[in-house]
Parts: C-alpha cells; sequence; structure tokens
C-alpha cells in the first residue's frame, strides 16, 4: 500500500488525522509559506509517502492558529507522530531523508523497497531460486540504480555459480559508495573461495583452509572463522595472510556491529599482537 499527502485545517483534523491514525500512520507538518526549511522538508515527506504506507497531514499554522496553538507549536516545521489516536512528538527542523527513513524505521515502517528486499534475502536464503529471479527482475525494474539490489544479484549469481556475471555486476559498485563498495570486495573474496575450494591440497593446513571457505559459503560463519583463527596461529603467512583476511571478508560480510564480529575481531587482534 501506498500512502498519501493530504492538507487538513480545523474542520477536517479529526477525521483526516484522529480517525485516519487507527489505520495508518499519520505525520502532521506544521509548516508556513515563509519558512525556508518547511519548503526543504516538503519535497521529503512527497517522495517518501510514495515509497512507505503513512499518511501525511501537512497545516499552515498561519491559516490554521487555533490548531498550532493547540498542540503548542512554536517554532516550524513541527512534525507530530499520530497511532491509534494518540499525538507524540516527532521532529522539529527540517532532517534530511536519511534522517527520516531511519526516524520510520524506529516507528517500524518498511518501504515497498525494504519490504521487496527482504522477501528477495528470504527467498535466497531458502533456496527459493523461482522466487528470488522473479523478485530481483522486479527490482531491478523498479529501481535500476540502487547498489543494495546490484549486491544482492551477485550474491545470487554466486549461489548459482555463474561467478563471472556476479564479478561483471559487482564490479559497477564504485569506491565512493563506501558501505556497498566493502560488501562487494567482501562478495568478490567469496567468489574466490569458491575456486579455492575446488583446488584443497594434501596438507593439513590446506585443507583447513578449504573446509572454512566451504563453511563459509554455507554460511556457517563461527565455524568457518574459529578454523581461519586457528589458521592465522599456527601459519600467519600460510596462502599470503589469507586467513586473516578471509575473517576481514566475512565481517564485512556481517557488518561490524554483528556479534561475531565483535567476537572474532578482538580474538585476531589478541592472535596478532
Amino acid at each position: 500500500r501506498m500512502g498519501y499527502s493530504i492538507d487538513v485545517n480545523q474542520s477536517n483534523f479529526e477525521q483526516e488525522v484522529i480517525q485516519v491514525s487507527y489505520k495508518s500512520l499519520v505525520l502532521v507538518d506544521f509548516y508556513a509559506t515563509w519558512c525556508g526549511p518547511c519548503q526543504i522538508l516538503k519535497p521529503i515527506l512527497e517522495k517518501l509517502v510514495t515509497e512507505y504506507d503513512f499518511i501525511v497531514a501537512k497545516i499552515d499554522i498561519d491559516q490554521n492558529p487555533e490548531l498550532a496553538s493547540q498542540y503548542g507549536v512554536e517554532g516550524v516545521p513541527d512534525v507530530r507522530i499520530v497511532r491509534q489516536g494518540e499525538i507524540h512528538p516527532g521532529f522539529v527542523g527540517a532532517l534530511t531523508e536519511a534522517q527520516i527513513r531511519q526516524t520510520l524505521s524506529q516507528l517500524n515502517l518498511k518501504s515497498n523497497f525494504e519490504q521487496s528486499l527482504e522477501a528477495l534475502k528470504n527467498a535466497i536464503a531458502q533456496k527459493d531460486f523461482p522466487t528470488g529471479k522473479q523478485l530481483l527482475d522486479q527490482l531491478f525494474s523498479q529501481y535500476p540504480d540502487r547498489p543494495e539490489v546490484v549486491l544482492e544479484a551477485a550474491n545470487f549469481l554466486i549461489l548459482l555459480n555463474q561467478t563471472e556475471n556476479a564479478e561483471k555486476l559487482l564490479n559497477t559498485i564504485r569506491e565512493d559508495q563506501r558501505d556497498f563498495f566493502a560488501k562487494a570486495q567482501a562478495l568478490k573474496q567469496l567468489i574466490q573461495f569458491k575456486k579455492d575450494v575446488t583446488f584443497s591440497g594434501e596438507s593439513q593446513l590446506e585443507q583447513n583452509y578449504a573446509k572454512a571457505c566451504q563453511l563459509t559459503l554455507t554460511e556457517d560463519y563461527p565455524e568457518a572463522l574459529s578454523l581461519f583463527l586457528e589458521i592465522v596461529s599456527t601459519n600467519r603467512k600460510f596462502k599470503e595472510d589469507g586467513a586473516r583476511k578471509a575473517m576481514l571478508t566475512i565481517f564485512n560480510l556481517l557488518g561490524d556491529d554483528h556479534p561475531l564480529t565483535k567476537e572474532y575481531r578482538k580474538k585476531l587482534m589478541l592472535q596478532l599482537y
């Protein structure tokens, strides 16, 4: 479902804000036509209602002084959040698009894009490839420029063993797209792991390394990290410091805030110093 934006005044406030808030989240945007930050905020909110299921109720304080005074509006823009008939503070001043998205996610709202991406990740995790392909095609046609889609597509291709196509996709993510670039490099490393698994050597170290690569590919990260750490402690120079680099790859895949990243970063530091 999509949201919408509506002009609200004293006469329709009860119906369009309070009553509607029992079905949908409502953001009440108190604004003034002479206010610069209000003009900055307006197009951002109007863009976001096309992605999320919430309502923007716009109230011009000069036309509706009684509403402004009833809700204690002192500066504009002043955005309030209305849920289940209750009016809560939101934010005052113009926030950036990213900050408003953050606020919406704290309110447990997901955009259509986030919902589709989540469905895609679930399909890939359950190895439901026909659904995954369908969702990917849909995402690519709707959001051709979102790096998140490129990363998921590459991940999908790696699972299907189409590693060359995956690499081509990953090469389109630029270094200035910082968060996504690290993920892209990590996925390229996964492709390397796939090759390393195929050519496991004779020695115990080589076999352990291949096994740890295999565990990474099946997303058994605790076992993989434990094994890579063992290799680091046994022979730091093995595969040109390959085990340490492999651990860094897993950290990039999981993200800095993941408990495993935090735990094994510490263990790796202790091992190295």
